[in-house]
């Protein structure tokens, strides 16, 4: 088949038939972008009509853009989390959807630290799997000769809970990790994975980053791709092979598996992957014996040509570190998308991580924009709603904020995305990521806020009462030079009685009382997945602030409108912070976490 020549690239033609068929069906959506968000607003109307939600905006029946429009407003999670409820408390009437709601996808933190509940039906997992099955074929156009061989990623599931009615509510990536589509996917020697299913499904993340790894290093030769969902994951399984090669090591030598396994659907899949096997011993240990780490990736993968992993946003911090690991192998992003929707794919995947762009793909949802200025936020009121930009109107440069409907029962829904619009792919705008809106600290997958952060600072500082101690200002900033990430909290206290100034244990547990306060996701990071370490607090001289602001105004700042920035990320700024720091103190332990989540 014939493929539109606007999906190209120095590699030439599609691999495959199915490639070529992918491809096309990409040319056809892009093409017709427009028309196809037109037929997807008006099958989630008609297929919604019937619902509490949208009854109650007098639509009277309606499925056009206009009446949708100037009906229904936009709208936040907290505008959406009575009607939430009521679905997570057992009541089965269409409230946002027609068709049942099959689980909950769970999202970042609310404003009081809990996990938000993204209603999802059973059809969206086709729609995912759809989305997931146009990745390769682009690749194939960048990269020859996957085929020939396995990807290494480290994949994980995290823990679940059930809602009062009995609805499952877990991240998206678990759900579909745990899904039939992914569990029974057809064989496709483009897609092939070292880690069998068996190590990616189990919740102890232990254990199934320690198979995962043995997996990767027997099948070493074979591997032609390396990844993870976020860049901060590849990041934590090096890590992970600095702290536990000589008994992975051992495994291999003797073809038996770490008594530290106990999983027996893994001992039994590993057991059939796993042999003796000296020479790869030995090579293992002498590549990690001397603690040398750059270039580990290609040393022990040396086939791999490419890194997949998610390094736009928050995770562009970690491009430095994986370059030293992987002797500078590109880094693609491939896909885009959220507890809420999948959105698109990028259709250049070999660019530069600052290149990175995102074609939506028009068939995911109904997609709507508000037009984005920093300096003069657009007020957005239920009683009139502003005027949004569709999908094929957006302008090359400017920025947006993304709103979305889903065909779940999400309606004009603010996603919180920043994004900016770098070209179009026939008629489908490209976005570039620039931010979550509002996202202050992220380490992994945890997303912190200015609010958040002040809760906890003023959690913490009531510590220091008792010492007549006050915390006079404060920034911050996510530190990942350390393995794995942490907050790092600057504070300059005001002591009344320098003589009786809180002690360093006292401190210590200001860093925890910080972490109590965090939403369950950074919780969950720390306590759980072990993917961020300790918060850490360092005490500045006093007067340290006001230097900072003088660098600031050096720099062209106006002394009337400049304020303390609550994170930092300026090299000469985090330079100044640290040659004033007088102490340095980290959470003695972890928060509390619980996998069993209150509703």
């Amino acid at each position: 088949m014939a493929v539109d020549s606007a999906i190209s690239s120095p590699m030439g033609p599609p691999a495959c038939e199915k490639d070529a068929n992918a491809l096309h069906y990409i040319e056809e959506m892009t093409k017709n972008c427009d028309s196809v968000q037109e037929i997807v607003l008006s099958e989630i109307l008609a297929q919604n009509a019937d619902t509490e939600y949208l009854q109650q905006w007098n639509l009277n029946g309606a499925t056009d853009r206009e009446t949708f429009k100037s009906k229904v407003p936009v709208v936040s999670y907290e505008d959406l989390q009575p009607y939430i409820q009521r679905i997570a408390n057992g009541d089965r009437s269409p409230i946002l959807s027609s068709h049942p709601i099959s689980e909950f996808l769970t999202s970042s933190g609310t404003s009081a630290g809990e996990r938000k509940l993204m209603p999802t039906i059973a059809a969206e997992m086709d729609r995912r799997q759809k989305l997931y099955s146009l990745l390769m074929p682009v690749m194939n156009l960048y990269v020859p000769g996957l085929d020939k061989g396995k990807g290494l990623y480290f994949l994980f599931i995290k823990a679940e809970s059930k809602t009062p009615s009995g609805l499952v509510a877990r991240p998206v990536l678990t759900s579909y990790y745990k899904s039939k589509q992914f569990k029974t996917r057809p064989f496709d020697p483009y897609n092939v994975y070292t880690s069998p299913n068996e190590t990616i499904l189990c919740v102890d993340s232990f254990q199934s980053m320690y198979s995962q790894m043995l997996c990767g290093l027997v099948y070493r030769e074979e591997v032609l791709r390396c990844g993870a969902v976020f860049a901060s994951g590849l990041v934590r399984a090096i890590k992970f092979l600095q702290l536990y090669w000589k008994q992975l090591a051992l495994d291999i030598e003797t073809g038996k598996l770490s008594s530290q396994i106990t999983d027996p659907a893994i001992r039994e899949c590993v057991s059939k992957i796993l042999k003796p096997s000296p020479e790869l011993a030995r090579f293992v240990r002498n590549e990690c014996f001397e603690g040398n780490w750059e270039g580990i990736i290609t040393r022990i993968w040396p086939n791999t040509k490419y890194l997949d992993v998610i390094v736009t946003g928050a995770m562009a911090q970690y491009i430095p570190i994986l370059d030293y690991y992987s002797g500078g192998l590109p880094k693609t992003c491939t896909m885009y998308a959220s507890s809420e929707c999948y959105f698109g794919l990028n259709l250049t995947p070999m660019v530069n991580p600052s290149d990175v762009c995102y074609t939506i793909m028009p068939n995911m949802g109904y997609f709507e924009f508000i037009p984005h200025d920093p300096s003069n936020p657009v007020p957005i009121s239920r009683d009139s709603p502003p005027h949004l930009l569709d999908l094929a109107d957006l302008e090359v440069g400017k920025e947006y904020e993304l709103v979305i409907s889903t065909y779940s029962g999400l309606c004009r829904y603010r996603v919180g995305d920043i994004l900016q619009v770098k070209g179009f792919h026939n008629s489908a705008p490209q976005f570039k990521f620039i931010r979550r809106k509002n996202v202050l600290l992220s380490i992994d997958a945890d997303k912190t806020d200015e609010t958040e952060l002040q809760s906890a600072v003023e959690k913490a500082s009531e510590l220091l009462k008792e010492f007549n101690t006050t915390v006079v200002e404060y920034t911050s900033f996510g530190d990942t030079k350390t393995i794995p990430g942490h907050y790092v909290i600057y504070w300059e206290l005001l002591m009344k009685d320098p003589t009786n100034g809180p002690s360093d244990e006292i401190l210590n547990h200001c860093c925890l009382a910080m972490e109590e306060s965090l939403n369950s996701v950074y919780r969950q990071s720390r306590v759980a997945d072990n993917s961020i370490g300790p918060l850490e607090i360092r005490i500045v001289q006093n007067g340290t602030f006001e230097e900072l602001m003088d660098y600031a105004i050096s720099r062209g700042a106006s002394i009337n409108q400049y304020k303390v920035p609550r994170c930092v990320s300026f090299t000469p700024i985090l330079e100044l912070l640290d040659s004033r720091v007088v102490s340095v103190h980290f959470s003695p332990a972890a928060p509390h976490w619980s996998s069993e989540r209150r509703f």
